[in-house]
């Protein structure tokens, strides 16, 4: 109902448009305001806009070895180790250029109207959200002057350095969160929850959490006052709260149309994805993977049985990979995302989870950040995200005795926290790319092995950031400039500043 909300404000406005050899002179006198569009449209066009493109999955999901690509190309064999260009600029292009400018339009249509708060602090959390994928991806990105071309003439943003920026994003989550009011005006037309308050109160402190924790390594003092606030505000509490932005076949997702058309051969599973999976027998590699029995790819002709999957090894294309180990005979016969479920073409795309969320509180808890027991967090973190499969099909629900079965076979073991936590994050991550990269640095788990290809343009095992899209280069170079001055090499090798 919410999709169809949407659509109809989008056919009322194309007939305007297909109309104007019709009554032209009536709507040109101002009966039609171009600037009365409701802001809430905005904000859902910003919501659809954030969906993770498929060059992004491909490329930060080889990064953190979990999908890879073995054909000749700009990423071939998982190769991220070079400066490919060609993708590192896709989050740029997608969340700065396409998503921001919108919510800052809403921001500044909503602010100072109290009929409108819930709405200017939804997209306060949402543009918190998308900036946090952008500082991440690249470091020092403008902020403060980003999207203000058309409001205030600024053509040129100046970079912000990451600390700055993420001192702002904390206090934006903070602020927005806690002013959200059940008892104000309910945006229904919302697509993600309908206007629940409830809800985005939920989400906006677990992105609380989520930027709070990124912050243990470089001010340890300002995560944990974080991470108590946004635990005292109330976090996701079940699989219900998940931020989700659901497809259909009027809008499809990005990623299963082209997994489902000509770039299905870039969605393989990496080796050490598939044998984590296997080695503790973890039911959702039955739901993830799907590996064809001939090089044809029948489509009648395939297994997702656990223990018939294989990964492609780190570091092999298609001219070398008949040389890899346990080698089953040709390419396409190597495990990919299962294109019938986790690939559909109305697969959900999940933002921010309870899975991920209970997971963070598992280490904030270790930390002694937080009152409650480390391993109950634990285990509601990998519960919730072995259920969460059921919004992808409903075949793909695990019994709660297999799901028990899982734990007793897999116990939480105290000595190991960090890394137990944290590699969960890692598979609880899966199909959200940039969080996965994320919290890859911060944490350092899981423990992988650096990717051997040939051609490493790299000094250390994995790259520490993207570089910036070529045309930013060329267009706002001075500001570039002065960022790279400040921060370091625009390269593969420079560290962002919460993860030094």
């Amino acid at each position: 109902m919410k999709k169809i909300t949407l659509y109809i404000s989008i056919l009322i406005a194309s007939s305007f448009l297909s109309s104007c050899d019709k009554g032209f002179d009536e709507l040109n006198t101002n009966k039609v305001n171009p600037t009365a569009l409701n802001p809430v449209y905005e904000l859902n066009n910003a919501t659809l806009r954030s969906s993770f493109t498929w060059q992004s999955v491909i490329y930060e999901a080889a990064i953190v070895q979990q999908i890879v690509s073995p054909y000749l190309g700009v990423n071939a064999g998982g190769n991220v180790n070079q400066n490919n260009t060609s993708v590192t600029g896709v989050n740029w292009q997608r969340y700065y250029r396409e998503v921001n400018k919108h919510l800052v339009d809403v921001i500044a249509k909503t602010k100072g109207d109290a009929s409108r708060s819930n709405l200017y602090n939804m997209a306060r959390i949402w543009k918190a959200y998308t900036f946090m994928i952008l500082t991440d991806s690249y470091g020092d990105v403008p902020y403060t002057e980003a999207g203000l071309g058309y409001l205030q003439g600024t053509m040129f943003p100046k970079y912000d350095a990451q600390q700055a920026i993420y001192t702002d994003i904390l206090k934006e989550l903070d602020e927005a969160s806690a002013a959200l009011d059940v008892n104000k005006t309910k945006e229904v037309s919302d697509i993600i929850y309908a206007g629940d308050v409830t809800k985005w109160k939920r989400l906006g402190y677990s992105l609380l959490l989520r930027a709070a924790m990124r912050l243990t390594k470089v001010d340890a003092n300002t995560a944990q006052n974080y991470v108590k606030k946004a635990f005292a505000g109330g976090v996701m509490q079940a699989n219900a709260d998940n931020c989700i932005l659901r497809h259909s076949a009027a809008y499809t997702n990005e990623i299963g149309s082209q997994l489902n058309g000509s770039e299905r051969a870039n969605f393989y599973l990496h080796g050490a994805f598939v044998n984590f999976l296997k080695s503790t027998n973890d039911p959702r590699l039955g739901i993830i993977a799907l590996k064809y029995n001939t090089k044809l790819q029948d489509a009648t002709n395939f297994t997702k049985d656990p223990a018939a999957q294989i990964g492609i090894p780190a570091g092999y294309d298609q001219s070398s990979i008949a040389k890899a180990p346990n080698y089953p005979g040709a390419i396409e016969m190597y495990s990919q995302v299962d294109r019938t479920k986790i690939g559909k073409f109305d697969a959900p795309c999940f933002f921010v989870t309870f899975g991920q969320t209970q997971l963070l509180l598992a280490e904030a808890a270790q930390r002694g950040w937080i009152s409650g027991n480390t391993a109950d967090y634990y285990k509601a973190g990998v519960k919730g995200h072995i259920q969460q499969f059921t919004e992808y099909d409903a075949n793909s629900n695990v019994s709660d005795a297999n799901i028990e079965a899982y734990f007793t076979a897999n116990p939480f073991n105290a000595t190991k926290a960090l890394e137990q936590i944290n590699t969960q994050y890692w598979v609880a991550s899966f199909m959200n790319n940039p969080e996965a990269f994320a919290n890859f640095r911060r944490s350092g788990f899981p423990a992988l092995a650096a990717n051997p290809y040939p051609g490493k343009e790299i000094k250390g095992n994995f790259i520490n950031r993207l570089s910036y899209p070529v045309d930013e280069i060329s267009v706002n170079k001075a500001n570039l400039d002065a960022a790279v001055a400040r921060q370091g090499a625009d390269d593969l090798d420079t560290k962002v500043w919460w993860d030094k």
